[in-house]
């Protein structure tokens, strides 16, 4: 069989990024998926972005990544959430026309030069000498390779829950993959087992819309990627309705069936996204739950009942959901589903998400803990750039807290415990006043395009909106307003008038003032043609200033503690003030430096302290002896 670069191991999110991106930086790339008509397949919600998840997305775009890309080409409903609070927490979102979204993704991966395609299973891999030497496949072939990068998603071992009723499914109507963690466990590899769940889709035409809420799509809406110039794209309604007491009540007659509750599922979901029986369980005392109608695309006539995840069986999912408003007549036509399945626990790996035990192995996606395809998809990428720069001999590309919401998330996983699927919010990224969504190209595109991932276009378009922000920035900091041409507005905006010409700076810093209604203010001339992303993002920058400043100071603290490194030789059992627990954990997850020693679960601070002093204390008898044998 022909001898690849990399091999990559599924074709979900994680599996395109990684595998767009090792072909795109030169590297021979194999995408070994079950079915090649099934990549890109959107296995739950069909929407990307959310909370948090549409920073996620951003970054994958500025580092040069495909997802934003396919969503702004397949997007039906895009939304901006959270614009009630602060611009640090608004996240973009869009429902995507599902089969659309899986079409534009193959079209893309298909026309990869540099990337083939072969319909089959990664079931093990080949190791020689500690490195991979090769993939196993279903059939017992082997692919020789020199990297390979694990994104199986929910299939290792998969097993698919419906009532009592359950069997052997990575996905509805799709295999599990069979030996692939016997292999690993087998090498030395922890791993654990986790679960997930999808809700029924539902018919459109079988839905009473007189009796649910519509929710308007944004206009005009917002692209993902930064090369996006407009959403052309029409755009369909969501909706919201809500359980109620007999829904509640019907749900409660199949909790004796139910595999959760009766002990079938012995796996660990999310509790951020609880399914709908352990909703009325958990929250008793709530008389309904919210539940939101999505279309799947303008051809499909699934709704997707958001909301409504549940594994009860299928006579107890189609009378509790005929009692939601709306859905009275519902014609279900999918069932929802609990899937089980294995994943290994990220301590395992290094930052660059190369496994500690087998070099060349990477892991990317659910099979680290995961959920969500945005969170999979990040990891898609920084594995498949990380692989590639091995190969290649370059050094590594790691991003940190304070860098990005993806440094946040690969340093979650290496340094926490996972008990539970790991999804991302902004309340996880302490510096996220710094990494909006927004202005994720202005953090990582150089990034991107020093890994070869970033064409000169879109580099060279950063580069301007950067120019243009430092133009306006200056402006704000040099242009004062008269009082003839700012009162009038701060009447209507309810804003203190001002007696004397007052600095902009100064004036766009309070909370009902707006940098754009300023800028009328001044004489056209004088006034350069600013993007609406621009002047967003200096006007966000001027209230702000005190706080970024503050911020700032923190990351610079955190590079402090990060640039000072755990040398290599360190013996955590020569250290006997340490505790027992933080002895272990340290040896677990062998950190690079203090920084990241601190965020480990389980690491006392009197223990960082111990580790300090030894540290300078074997770096000086280090140097001690170094004297000694110059002189």
């Amino acid at each position: 069989m022909d001898r690849f670069d990399v091999v990559v191991a599924g074709g979900g999110h994680a599996g395109i990024e990684a595998a767009l991106t090792a072909a795109r930086l030169g590297l021979k790339t194999a995408l070994v998926t079950l079915k090649i008509e099934t990549i890109g397949k959107m296995s739950c919600n069909p929407a990307i972005g959310g909370l948090a998840k549409g920073h996620l997305v951003r970054e994958i775009d500025a580092l040069g990544g495909e997802m934003a890309k396919i969503i702004d080409a397949t997007g039906i409903h895009f939304k901006m959430l959270n614009l009630s609070k602060g611009p640090a927490v608004w996240s973009p979102r869009a429902q995507a026309d599902r089969i659309a979204y899986m079409k534009d993704a193959q079209r893309r991966v298909l026309g990869q030069e540099n990337l083939y395609t072969i319909a089959s299973s990664v079931s093990g891999l080949a190791v020689k000498n500690g490195k991979v030497a090769g993939a196993v496949l279903e059939d017992g072939s082997t692919i020789p390779c020199r990297a390979l990068v694990l994104t199986c998603g929910t299939f290792l071992n998969g097993r698919i829950h419906m009532g009592l009723t359950n069997f052997e499914s990575g996905r509805a109507g799709e295999q599990a993959v069979k030996g692939l963690t016997e292999t690993l466990t087998d090498l030395g590899f922890i791993s654990g087992r986790l679960k997930t769940g999808t809700p029924p889709r539902v018919h459109i035409n079988s839905i009473d819309f007189s009796k649910v809420e519509e929710q308007l799509p944004d206009n005009p809406p917002v692209p993902f990627s930064f090369d996006t110039e407009k959403i052309e794209r029409r755009q369909l309604s969501c909706y919201i309705t809500y359980t109620n007491r007999n829904t509640h009540d019907l749900l409660r007659t199949g909790l004796d069936r139910s595999p959760m509750f009766t002990g079938v599922i012995k796996a660990v979901g999310p509790r951020y996204c609880p399914s709908i029986e352990d909703k009325i369980v958990r929250f008793a005392d709530k008389e309904r739950h919210q539940i939101f109608l999505e279309p799947e695309g303008f051809d499909n006539p699934e709704v997707y009942v958001n909301g409504f995840s549940t594994s009860l069986p299928a006579d107890v999912q189609e009378k509790a959901i005929r009692t939601v408003p709306g859905l009275e007549s519902a014609h279900l036509i999918r069932l929802g589903y609990a899937v089980e399945y294995d994943f290994f626990p990220s301590y395992q790996l290094h930052p660059t998400l190369e496994t500690q035990l087998v070099e060349n192995l990477f892991f990317a996606g659910q099979i680290n803990g995961t959920s969500g395809y945005e969170e999979a998809a990040a990891q898609g990428i920084m594995a498949g750039i990380n692989a590639a720069q091995k190969l290649l001999g370059r050094p590594p590309v790691i991003l940190d807290r304070s860098e990005a919401y993806i440094g946040v998330l690969i340093d979650d996983l290496i340094n926490k415990t996972i008990l539970e699927p790991y999804r991302m919010f902004t309340s996880r990224a302490e510096f996220r006043l710094l990494l909006r969504h927004d202005n994720a190209d202005l953090r990582l595109m150089e990034i991107g395009r020093d890994s070869g991932l970033v064409g000169e276009r879109a580099y060279e378009k950063m580069l301007r909106r950067k120019e243009e922000i430092e133009a306006l920035t200056g402006k704000v900091r040099s242009t004062s307003i008269s009082p003839e041409a700012f009162n009038p507005y701060a009447e209507n905006a309810g804003s203190a008038p001002i007696e004397i010409p007052t600095p902009m700076l100064q004036l766009v810093r309070r909370p009902e003032i707006s940098l754009g209604e300023l800028l009328t203010m001044i004489p056209a001339e004088s006034n350069g043609d600013y993007s609406p992303a621009t002047v967003a993002e200096v006007e966000f920058a001027s209230k702000y200033e005190g706080f970024l400043k503050r911020q700032q100071d923190l990351v610079d603290k955190f590079k402090r503690m990060e640039n000072t490194a755990i040398p290599e030789w360190i013996d955590y059992d020569a250290i006997p003030s340490l505790s027992a627990e933080s002895r272990g954990m340290l040896k677990k997850v062998r950190p690079r430096s203090l920084g990241q020693a601190a965020r480990i679960s389980g690491v006392r601070n009197s223990d960082l302290t111990i580790l300090m002093v030894y540290i300078e204390k074997g770096r000086y008898r280090q140097a001690t002896v170094s004297r000694e044998t110059v002189a």
